[in-house]
């Protein structure tokens, strides 16, 4: 079933940016830029600020695993949220209130007031509010453009978002470097405030019928959508994987051996690396439509463990940028292809409700990755936990790769 048409006319569909000449999309495309730039100052300016107040890896592991708890908390929720409700409406309020709780976490930084247990509540405070947004961001595209669009759009989301990150992540550490965490996540609030303005110009009606069930009947109805189609949850099932060995390595133990090589600046360009990475593969990915995206996808997800065993065992700047690099351009081809099968496959009235068990899924083992990480390398050591995660993340995809629904799902022809 396609998505809700836009309200004008469609433009010539063959050219990558023809979705820019729709208000609606291009309010969007503006409003996630400024989201995602301001999410990519957080981790870094947040993983520093706990570094320094406390030097230990397993406390910035509670700090990062609080917000990744209240995260998956609210998920279900938001999916609801976000199908019975304008989804600009929501962002508008999610991007207000995470410029609060970043302006409450930069204060607390740069008064001298902050402290773990403070830095935790904060923390799960900004992952309810990002749970909130998540669904309805990720299923408001198809409202805005035409389903001849779809492919481009989601191109164009995705490249918003990772020139966000870009900038994001090298301002983030540089800045760090410069004037510290404290000024960092202020910039990350304000950053916040103008994401909601832009949503503020996204003029797209509730997805739903204006019907109103409750909300664990409505819930009931996602989880079936979820899980009627074996290709679903399996993908969802791999990521959970995925998701918590590379959030353990990269955000927990990443910053610690940075901090004893590379430098804060010099980590804060590999992060810009790999999302200068998948910059570049969002642009390959709209030009090149394969019939079965979602198999390659997922296949060239195996390249997410090569920066694990580079951390583990040269973990140098050029090394590490190259590696990353070449990590987020296959991560990209995935994310795209991901997003087009469901927003092709799933009704459009409960596309947020399935992205949010999506996200549940692939989120709920991220508090367990974060927090695991730095007693695992206590245990074990550094490389042997790097290299252990990046073994499991090589099982999972291969066994999700056998099977025969993911490797044969096709994209729908276009109309």
């Amino acid at each position: 079933m396609t998505a809700t048409p836009p309200r004008e006319p469609a433009p010539n569909p063959v050219g990558l940016t023809a979705p820019l000449r729709l208000p609606d999309f291009r309010n969007l495309f503006v409003g996630r830029t400024f989201d995602e730039f301001a999410n990519a100052l957080a981790p870094v300016a947040l993983a520093f600020a706990v570094l320094d107040l406390t030097g230990s890896p397993i406390q910035l592991g509670l700090v990062v695993g609080a917000r990744s708890l209240a995260n998956v908390a609210f998920l279900l929720l938001a999916g609801v949220l976000a199908d019975r409700f304008p989804r600009a409406v929501i962002l508008q309020g999610t991007g207000a209130a995470a410029a609060l709780t970043q302006a409450a976490i930069a204060a607390s930084v740069l008064c001298g007031f902050a402290n773990v247990p403070l830095l935790v509540a904060l923390s799960v405070a900004n992952g309810a509010v990002a749970a909130i947004s998540l669904p309805a961001a990720a299923a408001l595209t198809p409202q805005t453009v035409p389903s001849s669009l779809l492919t481009q759009a989601n191109a164009l989301v995705r490249a918003a978002a990772n020139a966000g990150r870009i900038g994001g992540a090298a301002l983030g550490g540089l800045l760090v470097a410069v004037s510290g965490p404290g000024w960092t996540l202020g910039m990350n609030a304000a950053l916040f405030a103008l994401s909601a303005v832009a949503y503020h110009g996204v003029h797209a009606p509730a997805a739903g019928d204006g019907s109103r069930s409750s909300p664990l009947r409505e819930l009931a109805e996602g989880w079936r959508e979820f899980t009627a189609r074996r290709w679903v949850w399996l993908v969802v099932l791999q990521f959970m994987v995925v998701n918590a060995v590379v959030s353990g390595g990269l955000v927990v133990l990443g910053p610690m051996i940075a901090d004893e090589g590379i430098g804060r600046s010099g980590w804060g360009l590999v992060l810009a690396a790999q999302t200068a990475g998948a910059f570049a593969g969002g642009f390959l990915a709209a030009r090149w439509r394969p019939s079965h995206a979602l198999r390659i996808g997922v296949g060239v997800t195996l390249a997410e463990a090569v920066p694990l065993v580079f951390l583990a065992h040269l973990p140098e700047l050029v090394p590490l940028m190259a590696v990353m690099f070449l990590a987020g351009m296959a991560v990209e081809q995935f994310t795209i292809a991901w997003d087009v099968s469901l927003q092709e496959n799933i009704p459009p009235d409960r596309l947020a409700r399935v992205y949010s068990y999506d996200m549940l899924g692939s989120f709920i083992a991220l508090p367990v990755g974060e927090m695991a990480a730095g007693p695992l390398a206590a245990q074990f050591g550094r490389p042997a936990t790097l290299v252990g995660g990046a073994v499991l993340v090589a099982v999972v995809t291969l066994v999700t790769l056998t099977s025969k629904q993911v490797r044969t799902l096709e994209r729908l022809p276009e109309s």
